[in-house]
């Protein structure tokens, strides 16, 4: 069963300062000193506004069962750690495309064992609701990459049940409209993408005979697609993302549809790829994502 996990930071009122009584020395009254709390620790290192912190919601949205596409939504409590059915989405559809924009969670085209859709669905955590009052794309597709860059969503190739697509359009919120963008140079489903320095790089995929090797990289300021170097492996419905000022691909399949454990990523200095070391169990269709936590300095805690 494929899923996809979403984080998601809603703000928090944060509680008074906790105080702590403090004798300082003999002969000296006890006075009442402020002490500074976890959450005021992360207000300095995060640069967050006075009184704002934040509080993380974790859910997984769609995934096959084993007869039917799957609409099951579920959100994660970490206080009760259990799992908490959320609002179903309002289509069942496999090969949906989920991406996340102003704290909303967006499904995008997907399939069922009839037809390949067009249309679009929006969640709200804070209501527990799906809207589909969400422009739909163009044409139907399923296996989109979808991806945000500069506040809006890029809904990239796919399938539309024929032949695999290198449609490229881009989503406004507050226009609640699609645009057609530069189309790719290569026909892709199943690809990857990523948003590295202001580009969008789109990985691998399938051109409906065989899965692919070859990258190309748009850049939003001119609208145009350049080729870059290719990967060492063709590779499709692998997992990506960008850690650490590179690109990782992992797993997927390749073009004898063979699944995959090897791993590789791409720097945008040097425009290479090279090989990681791989991972312990071969994966098809694959997530990927990258975590950054914050370490305190000893200073700020004494």
């Amino acid at each position: 069963m494929c899923t996809l996990w979403l984080c998601f930071r809603a703000a928090l009122q944060e509680p008074e300062p906790r105080h702590m009584l403090v004798k300082e020395s003999k002969g000296r009254s006890a006075r009442r000193r402020t002490m500074s709390s976890p959450l005021s620790l992360r207000q300095q290192l995060s640069k967050l506004p006075p009184k704002e912190v934040f509080n993380d919601k974790m859910f997984v949205v769609g995934g096959w069962t084993p007869d039917d596409p799957s609409c099951l939504v579920e959100q994660f409590c970490s206080e009760y750690n259990e799992w908490r059915s959320a609002a179903r989405m309002v289509k069942n559809r496999g090969k949906v495309s989920v991406g996340t924009l102003g704290g909303l969670i967006y499904t995008v085209g997907g399939e069922d064992k009839i037809r390949c859709y067009s249309s679009v669905e929006r969640y709200d955590p804070d209501t527990d609701s799906w809207s589909t009052d969400v422009a739909p794309l163009s044409s139907p597709r399923s296996g989109v990459c979808l991806v945000v860059m500069d506040g809006y969503l890029y809904a990239i190739g796919g399938h539309d049940g024929i032949a695999a697509i290198n449609t490229v359009e881009r989503y406004d919120p507050k226009m609640n409209m699609w645009s057609k963008q530069a189309a790719m140079l290569t026909r892709r489903s199943g690809a990857m993408a990523a948003v590295l320095k202001g580009h969008l790089y789109v990985i691998g995929g399938n051109d409906g005979d065989t899965a692919l090797n070859s990258v190309e990289r748009y850049n939003p300021v001119d609208g145009t697609w350049s080729i870059c170097a290719h990967m060492l492996s063709p590779r499709e419905n692998a997992g990506c993302a960008v850690y650490l000022g590179h690109i990782y691909v992992a797993g997927g399949r390749d073009e004898l549809n063979l699944q995959l454990c090897g791993a590789e990523r791409f720097d945008p200095e040097t425009m290479r790829w090279t090989p990681v070391k791989r991972m312990r169990s071969k994966r098809d269709n694959v997530s990927t994502g990258s975590l950054r936590h914050i370490r305190c300095q000893a200073s700020l805690l004494s």
